[in-house]
C-alpha cells in the first residue's frame, strides 16, 4: 500500500467520522430548537458536514485517481 493509498483511506474514513458527528450534533435539542426557529442548524453541524464531505471527496479522489 502506497502513502496516496493510505492517505485517501485515512481522509476518507475521516470524512465519514465528521458527517457522523455532523449528524449527531443536529439532533441535539439546541440544534432542534435552531431549526425550528430560523431554520438553519448551528454552524458548528455545519462545519461538521462541510468538513466531512471535503474529506470524504479528496479521500475518494485519492483513491480514485492512482497516477
Amino acid at each position: 500500500m502506497n502513502m496516496k493509498t493510505l492517505i485517501g483511506l485515512v481522509l476518507l474514513v475521516v470524512g465519514l467520522i465528521l458527517m457522523y458527528l455532523g449528524y449527531q450534533s443536529s439532533q441535539g435539542w439546541d440544534d432542534q430548537i435552531s431549526e425550528a426557529i430560523t431554520g438553519e442548524y448551528t454552524d458548528s453541524t455545519v462545519w461538521y458536514w462541510v468538513t466531512g464531505a471535503a474529506s470524504g471527496i479528496a479521500g475518494i479522489v485519492l483513491l480514485t485517481f492512482k497516477k
